[in-house]
């Protein structure tokens, strides 16, 4: 499967979020949206990350999510929803993330995943957690 998706989508400003990602045309519910390489990290190097900007935009990766994963493409700069409009798989024998629609998508709406992965789950992620509902993480 090919990278090419990046003529589909557009990375703007997100009002109160920094930066996401937006359509560039209409996404039928179940098309994929964009496929992320990633580069691993193994689980020891996390600490490291946590010194970095980049500790905010790591994914959990590998069957028991101890390693972690930066999302190339546009797959860091997705946002945050409770009520999104796609979801990722994430494909550890290819090191790839998979962003898929789970509605239709219009042109111009802006895409959003829970981060939590499972899109039902309403979990309080980190930055609510920390109660900065609008932390610009991305």
């Amino acid at each position: 499967m090919g990278y090419g998706h990046m003529l589909s989508i557009s990375v703007k400003d997100s009002p109160g979020k920094g930066r996401g990602v937006f359509a560039q045309r209409n996404f039928k519910k179940g098309e994929v949206i964009e496929t992320c390489p990633v580069i691993v990290l193994p689980a020891e190097e996390i600490d490291s990350l946590e010194l970095t900007q980049l500790y905010n935009y790591y994914f959990a990766w590998g069957p028991d999510s101890k390693d972690a994963a930066i999302a190339l493409g546009y797959g860091s700069l997705y946002n945050h929803s409770y009520n999104p409009n796609a979801r990722y798989y994430k494909d550890f024998d290819n090191s790839l993330l998979k962003y898929v629609c789970i509605r239709d998508i219009q042109e111009d709406e802006e895409i959003t995943i829970n981060y939590n992965c499972d899109p039902e789950d309403k979990t309080p992620v980190w930055f609510d957690l920390a109660g900065q509902e609008d932390l610009e993480i991305l």
